[in-house]
């Protein structure tokens, strides 16, 4: 929807939130102005089809992505970005079908490698996962109204959460590379370093991690993998989550695990290797249905314990925020799903 003034903008807001196009906060009115300047900077054809975009499927035209990237408060050069993680929610491995209908708490959360998360100012320093940065919080929220409007999964339609989370509301940022020692996520997944890349991941919420007093490696992997058994969230394939944990480390952490010797790689296998529960500590009844799952899977020992992934590579590792020993666990979505990254791409001012 898209209005010829915003002149009255307290009837603009009014129009908007009763067509059902808003996340319940007030939004930018997205006039023939600004969606036409948000995309004359990047020069993307308004008509180009960018991805069929589940769970409705709705044809997300670059168009279609700069009205609500202008009603999420996006400046020009953010289109790309919103574009490139529009894309990406789209791969059939992501499953945004699932994400966005189940009744669980799952939400994309996007991150962004490369050259453009500082050309465009976005935060990957302290609250990088708050308020306060015009970049992360316009875009992350741009990604969530496409998801409403282009998708189609509206709160109670299609999107049928219990409860719910806040970062549904937009969950973005950018990765510390600047003072990360390992590669960065982006590099990890095939790109080169020079790239711009966005990374969706379904995740079901976030949990702090802190350990103020581990000096080795070995003992902060430990605090992160103890930080990642909860019982809630055990997916119906006999993992915790989806089987691809994401872990935030801060660069003080991460600073503090290559400092004694470990390598990304390193730190992935601490944490898979200690991050195991006995199934004696899940509820009776939650522990009899999986053994007979898992019987019925033809696994070779049903009461194995529980793991966070089928293998160490499978832990995401993410460095960013600022000073502090305080990280994050985000468990992805237990009903399955896999991130997707998908590099920026279009003419003009990228």
């Amino acid at each position: 929807m898209t209005f010829i003034s915003d002149t009255d903008f307290d009837t603009a807001q009014a129009e908007l939130h009763a067509a059902g196009v808003t996340d319940g906060l007030p939004v930018v009115p997205p006039t023939e102005a600004r969606i036409a300047a948000i995309l004359a900077y990047s020069g993307f054809d308004p008509a180009e089809v960018i991805t069929a975009l589940p769970p409705g499927f709705g044809e997300a035209t670059w168009r279609d992505i700069a009205v609500n990237a202008v009603m999420a408060g996006c400046l020009p050069e953010h289109l790309a970005v919103v574009g490139a993680a529009v894309e990406a929610l789209a791969a059939p491995e992501f499953n945004l079908i699932g994400i966005a209908t189940t009744t669980g708490s799952a939400t994309p959360i996007a991150i962004v490698n490369g050259p453009v998360a500082a050309r465009i100012g976005m935060n990957a320093g302290g609250n990088a996962l708050g308020p306060g940065n015009r970049a992360n919080a316009a875009i992350g929220r741009a990604i969530s109204l496409c998801l409403r409007n282009i998708g189609e999964a509206k709160p109670g339609e299609m999107d049928m959460a219990t409860l719910g989370q806040p970062a549904k509301y937009g969950c973005c940022f950018a990765e510390n590379e600047a003072e990360s020692p390992w590669a960065a996520l982006h590099v990890e997944r095939g790109f080169a370093a020079t790239d711009s890349v966005v990374t969706v991941v379904g995740i079901s919420g976030t949990v702090e991690v802190v350990d103020s007093m581990s000096s080795t490696g070995a003992g902060l992997a430990q605090t992160f993998a103890q930080s990642m058994l909860i019982a809630g969230n055990r997916g119906s394939h006999g993992l915790f989550g989806g089987g691809e944990p994401l872990v935030i480390v801060p660069p003080e952490m991460a600073r503090a695990f290559a400092g004694d010797g470990f390598s990304k790689d390193d730190v992935k296998a601490a944490i898979f290797d200690n991050a195991v529960l006995p199934l004696e500590r899940l509820a009776p009844t939650v522990r009899e249905h999986l053994v007979s799952v898992r019987k019925d899977a033809g696994d070779a020992d049903p009461t194995s314990p529980l793991r966070v992934a089928a293998k160490a590579a499978d832990v995401m590792i993410v460095v960013a925020g600022g000073v502090g020993v305080k990280g994050v666990y985000a468990p992805t979505w237990s009903g399955g799903t896999r991130a997707v990254s998908r590099k920026l791409r279009g003419p003009g001012k990228l």
